[in-house]
């Protein structure tokens, strides 16, 4: 039985998934995606934001034809789904879009209007992060595209570490990266990029929670801002 087939306990993916993250901390991208494809096989995905395609473009280069999970919440904007549609078109990759059980018309009915304003948490965690862990329920290890240096909240992310709300790998192939890094890959390789990342957006998410940053504010600064929260809850 090779690598990709064999069927790992939860105690198996922990174990592989902590021993990576210390193998692979000085590794380059390309050499996690790499192991990740050895790894796993077809029980491996990327998720993307579409923000942009770098770490789908990378997983391609190690895994041609590679799942790339999108979630559609029903917010996104306009950008945001054309950047998705150019990536199934152009990229080796085969793009699964994700949705949540009730459209936001149902979700409207059941809670009422705009619960994004409301209660963003509860927002977040009917159209992304139950959508994500129904999703991601054949894999058994995923990546992702946090970097260290986005904020406060992810300064510590392992490159591989261990999923514990959903039981799998995470894989975070750019953690180290900077900006500057994800702007040289994209330059060299022509990756796809969202065009609000040119008109003053730095991280791309829904658009009613979404707004442009100021000059000095890190890249979430634009997400739910006026509030505590900074994540949306598929990352802890």
């Amino acid at each position: 039985m090779t690598a990709v087939q064999e069927e790992r306990t939860t105690d198996d993916l922990r174990a592989l998934a902590e021993r990576a993250g210390r193998e692979l901390e000085d590794a380059s991208a390309l050499e996690i995606l790499r192991w990740a494809a050895e790894t796993f096989g077809d029980r491996f995905c990327v998720t993307s934001s579409m923000e942009d395609a770098v770490v789908a473009h990378l997983a391609s280069r190690a895994l041609p034809g590679v799942d790339v999970v999108f979630l559609d919440t029903g917010y996104h904007f306009p950008e945001t789904i054309g950047t998705r549609d150019a990536v199934a078109a152009v990229m080796d990759v085969n793009v699964i879009t994700l949705t949540p059980r009730r459209t936001v018309a149902e979700q409207d009915a059941e809670h009422g209007p705009r619960l994004h304003d409301r209660d963003p948490d509860l927002c977040c965690a009917l159209r992304k992060v139950k959508p994500l862990e129904e999703g991601l329920k054949g894999y058994q290890a995923w990546a992702t595209g946090l970097r260290r240096d986005e904020s406060e909240t992810r300064a510590n992310t392992p490159v591989v570490g261990w999923d514990e709300k959903r039981g799998k790998v995470k894989i975070s192939p750019i953690a180290k990266w900077s900006q500057e890094d994800v702007q040289t890959y994209v330059t060299e390789h022509g990756v796809l990029t969202n065009p609000l990342l040119m008109d003053g957006y730095a991280s791309v998410g829904c658009a009613p929670c979404t707004r442009r940053v100021l000059e000095g504010e890190d890249a979430r600064a634009g997400r739910w801002a006026g509030r505590s929260k900074t994540e949306c809850g598929l990352h802890g």
